[in-house]
């Protein structure tokens, strides 16, 4: 079983930054991908960035030149850097990692709890 957790949330003011972390842990025998999505309110969850093994990058086209996706593969932790946040990046962020837990396994999604970013104008 994989556990995800995020933190970094928080309240800002439209302009500023923010950075979130996301950290994997549990019965891990490697990573695909790690990303970010989010949600607001009334709202269909969407792709924020993520971020493969081999590092190949997708960005959703409302974010893209402002924010900026990491990893560290020795951590099972992934990172994103959210600069010149707007009112409409307001929504809570989930970290999704798909991982397999056993040689030739299958690879499964895990979703973390979640964090609030409130972007105030």
């Amino acid at each position: 079983q994989v556990q995800v957790v995020e933190s970094g949330g928080g309240l800002v003011q439209a302009g500023g930054s923010l950075r979130l972390s996301c950290v994997a842990s549990g019965s891990i025998f490697r990573i695909n991908i790690m990303g970010w999505y989010r949600q607001a309110p009334g709202k269909q969850r969407e792709l924020v960035a993520d971020i493969n093994s081999g590092g190949s990058i997708n960005y959703g086209d409302s974010v893209k030149g402002r924010f900026t996706i990491s990893r560290d593969n020795a951590k099972n932790t992934v990172y994103l850097q959210m600069t010149s946040l707007k009112p409409e990046d307001t929504a809570v962020y989930y970290c999704n990692v798909i991982a397999s837990t056993r040689l030739w396994g299958p690879f499964d999604a895990s979703w973390g709890q979640g964090t609030q970013v409130t972007v105030s104008s």
